[in-house]
């Protein structure tokens, strides 16, 4: 059977992120085309004797014990150097024995692991401008994959195989100011990973054009695959009056009530004009926020501070929060009059489409891809424009019929990225460096 692996970079997160999501909706994917999936881990910790404690390994919550400093500079200095000549991952087999965190555990057959290999990595290409090459020692129990998927761009190689490298967006290219890395380097990872890719996959149009476009990289070597939006069944299955009795209990919020923004409090995210928005709109609907912070998030939160700070009726319509269980976040979709969603820029969105496939209305910016992702379904306005969303806030809250259409739109809309429609787009792409379901490569 074709087999696949992608880099569990982003799965071991303690909080999900978009590329997480990402990642775990590519393996349904691949596995409902009758594809083998594996992932690739880099736990800090080296290989044992022991299969179970090496899977164990893969979520241990204990980090290593530091070392002395003098020592942690030679090894790091030898490591860095060392990487540039190539890792090999040891293989690992899901043992049915170790519990995983909820949600944590990829829809995966198999596991490979190599230590630090995504911080070691990226050391050797800051200091030396090589990707590191990788090799999979494999066994009878796992073989090697036939495609190595890289969930982002990150400076490794699987020589042997073809290597697709997903570009989910350009933004510290686009928006340099919402991002703290240094962009020279980055611009150098960006342009060797493209060139070094067999194919590369892209998660909208705008993201197409910016590779292409920045990057010099020939149009036919990248696909849209754009997203999918795999909302789990049980997630769905809770009826109307039971998920308003859980948000009345859990927060004191009526059904479709209350407005909501969730995403990381970063600058792109646009936080600090919806909220000036919210004030500005004078609606009595509360505002939910879900988000922890980031970076750069002093100007993103200083209104916000400022109101809770003074107290009085707008702090007591303003929730805040900075995390929420994944069956919660759904529940308060589900409730919410509408979701706010106005970023500076999106590579695609995920957030709107979540929100349209749990039937709540969207408002949404002109943002790089969220006007593809939104379609006609969402209110769309200018992110810089803060009477702009303010009047888009006041229309979702006083036009009963306007929330209507746009959800009954927003089901729609969500359906065009169906599990079936990024199925037959991610063939494509795979089909483009000659692996398909029936094929097999050494």
């Amino acid at each position: 059977m074709t087999s696949i692996c992608i880099d569990g970079f982003n799965l071991t997160m303690p909080k999900a992120s978009g590329i997480a999501t990402y990642g775990r909706n590519l393996l349904k994917a691949a596995e409902g085309v009758g594809i083998d999936t594996q992932v690739l881990y880099g736990p800090a910790s080296g290989r044992k004797a022991s299969n179970v404690v090496n899977e164990a390994l893969l979520i241990d919550a204990r980090p290593p014990a530091p070392q002395d400093n003098r020592r942690r500079r030679v090894q790091r200095f030898q490591q860095t150097l060392l990487s540039r000549f190539g890792r090999t991952a040891y293989p690992i087999v899901p043992s049915g024995e170790v519990i995983w965190p909820s949600g944590a555990q990829p829809p995966a057959g198999h596991l490979w692991a190599v230590q630090d290999l995504f911080v070691r990595s990226n050391r050797c290409f800051q200091k030396y401008g090589k990707l590191t090459p990788l090799t999979f020692k494999a066994s009878c129990e796992v073989p090697a994959p036939d495609l190595m998927h890289w969930t982002a761009p990150l400076p490794i190689h699987a020589p042997g195989r073809p290597n697709i490298y997903t570009f989910h967006d350009l933004i510290p290219l686009r928006l340099p100011y919402t991002t703290l890395g240094d962009k020279a380097r980055y611009m150098a990872m960006s342009l060797e990973v493209a060139s070094r890719a067999d194919h590369i996959v892209v998660v909208s149009e705008a993201t197409r054009q910016d590779v292409v476009r920045l990057l010099g990289v020939d149009e036919r070597r990248v696909t849209n695959t754009y997203q999918s939006v795999q909302i789990p069944e049980p997630a769905t299955l809770p009826n109307k009056s039971d998920v308003a009795l859980e948000i009345e209990g859990v927060f004191g919020l009526g059904w479709k009530s209350y407005f909501l923004h969730f995403g990381a409090v970063e600058p792109k995210k646009n936080l600090g004009r919806i909220v000036e928005a919210y004030l500005a709109s004078g609606v009595e609907a509360p505002l939910v926020l879900i988000g922890g912070r980031a970076w750069l998030d002093e100007g993103e939160v200083g209104l916000l501070q400022q109101v809770k700070r003074d107290g009085g009726a707008n702090a007591d319509r303003i929730f805040q929060y900075d995390y929420m269980s994944f069956s919660m976040l759904n529940n308060l979709i589900r409730g919410a009059k509408g979701v706010l969603f106005p970023s500076l820029y999106e590579g695609f969105g995920l957030p709107v489409l979540e929100a349209m496939a749990l039937s709540t209305a969207v408002l949404t910016s002109t943002g790089g891809a969220l006007p593809e992702v939104a379609g006609d379904a969402a209110l769309v306005v200018d992110p810089y424009d803060v009477r702009a969303i303010a009047r888009g806030i006041k229309a979702l809250d006083a036009d009963d019929a306007l929330r209507n259409d746009l959800e009954v739109r927003g089901r729609r809309q969500a359906a065009k990225f169906s599990c079936e429609a990024y199925q037959a787009r991610l063939l494509e792409a795979y089909s483009a460096v000659g692996v398909t379901p029936s094929a097999s490569y050494g």
